[in-house]
């Protein structure tokens, strides 16, 4: 009896076989929140990487030992945890299947801009690269993800852009709106709702001295936000 292995880029390929089958949800979910760190703070220390992923600081250092035994991290103890070179590559790939998976939720099956992120985390794990690769083929290969946030490439290149947040522009600033996280449902259809969508105009009105609450002005029509949703919108100065 013949076995044919599939070749129609449907089933898994050497690419996804060698690099994904022996890692698990966990580690790829490690993997994704230090390079998201990373970006933020340089070297990650494990106390943080704990608290963006809601675990014991125990499990977490037990977990960045074993990411560390398999060339994924440099981790130096009391100072913090950073991704090797494969594991950036790793993280981009993940990140790639994430970004690219939502966008073609809203594309192709009508998903909502604050409905996709929880269905995208958990098909992240199951797409292989070469189905992600043929729906982002389908898209026209986008940029960026309905968030604005920029699509790593398929060589694990990814645009770079230094956007200020919201709370960084001074009063009298109009810019315009590029990205906005992604990580929370509610604040996205709060911000929706409001006209703070991506491509809109917004003008810095006030800034609170006490609170960081910000006034922001959309179509017209100032808004008052909390430092907390305005750090999470990041512009372009027009």
């Amino acid at each position: 009896m013949r076995v044919f292995c599939r070749s129609d880029g449907l089933g898994a390929t050497g690419r996804d076989m060698n690099e994904r089958t022996r890692r698990s949800r966990a580690v790829e979910d490690y993997l994704k929140a230090i390079y998201k760190l990373q970006q933020e703070h340089g070297q990650v220390p494990t106390t943080l990487l704990a608290a963006e992923l809601s675990r014991s600081p125990a499990s977490v250092t037990n977990m960045v030992k074993g990411l560390a035994a398999q060339d994924l991290v440099s981790h130096v103890p009391y100072y913090g945890v950073r991704l090797s070179p494969a594991g950036e590559a790793a993280a981009l790939g993940i990140i790639r299947r994430h970004r690219v998976i939502e966008t073609y939720l809203i594309e192709r099956l009508g998903y909502t801009w604050d409905g996709v992120h929880v269905e995208a985390e958990w098909l992240e794990h199951a797409a292989s690269d070469t189905l992600v690769d043929r729906m982002a083929a389908a898209l026209g290969d986008p940029a960026t993800d309905p968030h604005g946030a920029p699509i790593p490439r398929p060589d694990g290149s990814i645009a770079q852009r230094d956007l200020p947040s919201l709370t960084d522009l001074p009063v009298g600033t109009t810019a315009v709106i590029r990205e906005v996280a992604d990580d929370d449902a509610e604040r996205l259809r709060f911000l929706g709702g409001i006209g703070f969508l991506l491509g809109t105009e917004v003008t810095v009105v006030a800034v609170s001295d006490t609170d960081g609450v910000v006034v922001a002005q959309v179509a017209g029509r100032p808004h008052r936000l909390s430092q907390e949703l305005a750090a999470a919108i990041r512009l372009e100065p027009s």
